[in-house]
């Protein structure tokens, strides 16, 4: 009765949807669909388009902030990317000291706020000094989300500074190894964080929600072993895994990765 034009919704709502019979759905006023919250894999992002003849148009940005960066409508898509910076924002990927890291160095994403501080970026936290001193650094807001940048002003999401895993010296963003999983047809859903261990100092740990008709197994943790292994990097495969029914998720849908730390 009232037909959706344009969609906006975290990863989960998407991954959910693509595992629904996209080929029954018939988008008749849908135009635009975007995601964001944390990125949006793009094995969903190629099912979307598929079933729905859709893209989904990617974009960052904080409560903090408006979008900062996003892939806009007519620029090329380049998987896995959030896009560029937005207009009136200057977005780059910094050291701890402010100091612009060149492309493919991995660093915090950080909006400049001097000479001019752009507007829709929030003045501060509410009577919290040392929240405000840890975010505002000289001529920077630091985000707290770690990133890559190309030569072409493309962003790459790595993952939260505390979620980013380093197991025996290796650095880990868990985006990618979640991104390799949800390739698997027995995954719909899963998250990626870091546990203690005494000699690898930390491991990756791999909640999965598992999709229809599938049920966990050791030849099942065996492949998606294997699948991470020969998609990312020998090192970064789950070495530790548990099979949820759900993933804990704010309101807004975002996965609370904390909560799947301390299990």
């Amino acid at each position: 009765k009232f037909p959706v034009t344009t969609f906006f919704a975290p990863p989960t709502a998407y991954r959910m949807l693509v595992l629904e019979d996209l080929n029954s759905f018939n988008p008749k006023a849908l135009r635009h669909c975007i995601g964001a919250g944390e990125p949006v894999n793009p094995e969903v992002i190629q099912m979307w388009q598929q079933g729905t003849g859709h893209h989904i148009w990617e974009c960052y940005g904080q409560t903090e902030t408006t979008i900062v960066v996003a892939t806009f409508p007519g620029m090329e898509y380049r998987p896995g990317s959030m896009g560029v910076a937005a207009p009136g924002y200057y977005v780059a990927v910094v050291d701890q000291k402010g100091n612009e890291l060149p492309p493919h160095s991995e660093g915090e994403i950080a909006i400049r706020t001097k000479p001019d501080r752009p507007v829709g970026l929030f003045p501060g936290y509410w009577r919290n000094p040392e929240a405000n001193a840890k975010c505002f650094r000289g001529d920077w807001y630091f985000t707290g989300d770690r990133a890559t940048k190309d030569e072409d002003g493309y962003f790459w999401f790595v993952g939260r500074a505390d979620d980013v895993i380093i197991s025996a010296s290796y650095r880990i963003g868990p985006t990618e190894v979640e991104s390799a999983m949800i390739e698997h047809e027995a995954v719909a859903e899963v998250a990626v964080v870091g546990s203690a261990d005494k000699i690898r100092g930390t491991i990756v740990k791999a909640f999965v929600v598992l999709a229809p008709n599938h049920d966990p197994s050791e030849q099942l943790v065996m492949e998606l072993q294997n699948h991470v292994k020969t998609t990312t990097a020998p090192y970064k495969y789950p070495r530790w895994f548990r099979f949820p029914e759900e993933l804990p998720k704010t309101a807004t849908g975002k996965i609370q990765r904390f909560k799947l730390r301390s299990n």
